[in-house]
């Protein structure tokens, strides 16, 4: 019985990987909008403050390439690196533990990206067609 529902999902593993990488793509675009604009929520950043205004920007850049699945190994693996830096540069230096540091979304973005540069884009990608 679970040979039969192993053989059934793994036929249905390309369009859980693109729903799983239009998610954290929209996720991690959302995240660049409320640095650079706001939006949806939190203060907007001065324009060129480094580091967060250009990480707005990368992750505006990363998570509309990623959300569309073109060049979608290469956008994620820019994205993962920008949120190990995240993890090291901003919430490492608060405490070890992403619990207590704040850092729980940058290290789920890490490794949700890391996944896609290894896994691709899955179905649902412009590169696809």
């Amino acid at each position: 019985m679970t040979s039969r529902l192993d053989a059934r999902l793994n036929t249905q593993s390309p369009l859980a990987l693109g729903v799983f990488r239009i998610v954290i793509g929209l996720l991690f675009l959302l995240h660049g909008t409320s640095k650079l604009f706001g939006w949806p929520g939190g203060p907007s950043v001065p324009l060129g403050v480094w580091p967060f205004w250009w990480a707005g920007l990368i992750e505006v850049v990363v998570g509309v390439l990623v959300t569309l699945g073109l060049f979608t190994r290469w956008a994620a693996l820019l994205g993962s690196g920008q949120m190990a830096v995240a993890f090291f540069w901003q919430h490492l230096p608060k405490d070890f533990w992403p619990i207590n540091n704040g850092g729980e979304a940058a290290v789920l973005f890490c490794f949700g990206l890391l996944l896609l540069v290894f896994t691709g884009p899955g179905a649902l990608a412009i590169s696809r067609r």
